[in-house]
């Protein structure tokens, strides 16, 4: 079974990721049980894509193993696409999920419900040593609501409505969740591109 080092830390993320890339042989590890040293990798590109790669890349270049990487965050079509790439700072340095929440309403105020359409988008990236590299990208399309609603859940979901659902990500049940999310389309994705 080939080893897999995730670029990320998240024990959700891994065992998510962990749970396809198992069906086709490779066993995936977080960076710290590989032993990839403390480093920031800093993520200065302006698209999902340009992160992703470039955290996997890092990883893969420090252990010589194949890595993958995902970026995600929200796009709100008012917002031409903001937060985007800064979703889990949107707030500032010092920003957390209720403040980067808070600045999201306060810039959607007065905005009707039809125009608060907005999608969740992650992307996965596996990088081999050889140089070769896999790209999956996912999307689920919804829209903000006015306040918070729902405990489960990170970030934004309190606020986030799937299109054909009647409740926020963080009313939803985590398998409900995994069904329709941005990353299980992402992991889907990977899993047709592992197959071939």
């Amino acid at each position: 079974m080939s080893t897999i080092i995730a670029a990320s830390r998240n024990e959700h993320k891994i065992r998510e990721i962990g749970e396809i890339t198992s069906k086709f042989g490779l066993k995936i590890i977080s960076r710290d049980d590989a032993g990839v040293p403390e480093t920031e990798i800093e993520e200065d590109g302006t698209t999902f894509e340009e992160n992703s790669f470039k955290k996997a890349n890092e990883i893969m270049k420090m252990t010589g193993e194949i890595s993958i990487a995902d970026d995600s965050g929200l796009e709100v079509e008012y917002l031409h696409g903001a937060p985007g790439v800064y979703s889990a700072r949107f707030a500032g340095d010092d920003a957390n999920d209720r403040k980067n929440n808070e600045k999201l309403l306060s810039l959607l105020e007065d905005i009707p419900y039809k125009e608060r359409k907005a999608k969740f988008v992650s992307v996965i990236t596996m990088v081999y040593p050889d140089g070769k590299k896999l790209v999956a990208r996912g999307e689920c399309h919804g829209h903000i609501l006015t306040e918070p609603i729902g405990d489960n859940g990170f970030g934004y979901d309190p606020l986030f409505v799937p299109d054909g659902y009647q409740r926020t990500f963080a009313q939803l049940s985590a398998e409900e969740k995994n069904k329709i999310s941005h990353r299980s389309k992402a992991l889907e994705k990977l899993a047709e591109m592992l197959e071939g």
